[in-house]
């Protein structure tokens, strides 16, 4: 299954799109410990100057590496939502993840970002 979504960098106007992989679970996961170390480097380097866009260089790199397998062609970054995604995850200053899903507002206008989403909760 393709599960296209889009990573959002709070502070920085890219858009991350992979367009397969994109579940919560594998994503999520994957992301997590990802950010992880990427916040310890940072705290251990004193580096905190263009924490944003260091974030979004890394994510393409390192998360596109595992995310990605084999296929780059599957990892795109630039700056428009695309109307196919089934989930957006957007990490704040403090690397936390929230999850978006788009609704029909977004699909007939994915310009609108995260307010045409709602927060996704999964199941207990």
């Amino acid at each position: 299954m393709a599960t296209p979504c889009h990573i959002l960098v709070e502070g920085n106007p890219v858009i991350i799109y992979a367009s397969r992989n994109g579940t919560p679970e594998k994503v999520t996961r994957t992301l997590s410990r990802f950010l992880a170390t990427f916040a310890e480097e940072r705290e251990t380097a004193g580096e905190f100057i263009d924490t944003p866009e260091c974030l979004a260089a890394q994510i393409v790199v390192r998360f596109g590496f595992e995310i990605c397998e084999d296929d780059f062609s599957n990892l795109k970054i630039g700056l428009k939502f695309y109307p196919d995604v089934d989930y957006l995850y957007f990490i704040d200053q403090q690397f936390q993840i929230s999850v978006w899903l788009p609704q029909e507002t977004y699909r007939t206008n994915p310009g609108l970002g995260l307010k045409g989403c709602q927060p996704f909760t999964p199941n207990p």
